[in-house]
């Protein structure tokens, strides 16, 4: 796979928008990062999932699963050798990311109506 590869399915998903995060690509659903291409020289796509789902990526497939070194990776940021990954792969972690951030927004919007009341 390659960088267009993870642009074009991180894209297919419903909500998906392209913005930047410091100067990277980054892709978001209801305003918030799922996963970036701030890794992109290297040859990564990255992905913000739970530290739980990163051990499970990481023990499955090694070779294409690797956690972000410091504080972001012990938090569930991973990249995703793009070289190494197959098209299924790459879809099924991108919905994971995108589903986990999806989740996480309709939670903080239950909790913000809920607060106005």
């Amino acid at each position: 796979m390659e960088i267009a590869d993870f642009r074009r399915i991180a894209l297919s998903l419903e909500g998906a928008e392209e913005s930047s995060h410091m100067g990277s690509p980054d892709f978001r659903v209801g305003g918030r990062i799922f996963a970036t291409l701030a890794s992109q020289s290297e040859g990564y796509g990255n992905l913000m999932i739970t530290p739980e789902q990163q051990a499970a990526f990481v023990a499955d497939m090694p070779g294409v699963f690797i956690p972000v070194k410091g504080g972001w990776g012990r938090m569930g940021a991973t990249h995703i050798h793009l070289a190494h990954v197959s098209e299924d792969v790459l879809r099924g972690a991108l919905h994971t990311a995108w589903e986990l951030r999806r989740k996480a927004n309709e939670k903080t919007k239950s909790k913000k109506k809920s607060s106005r009341k």
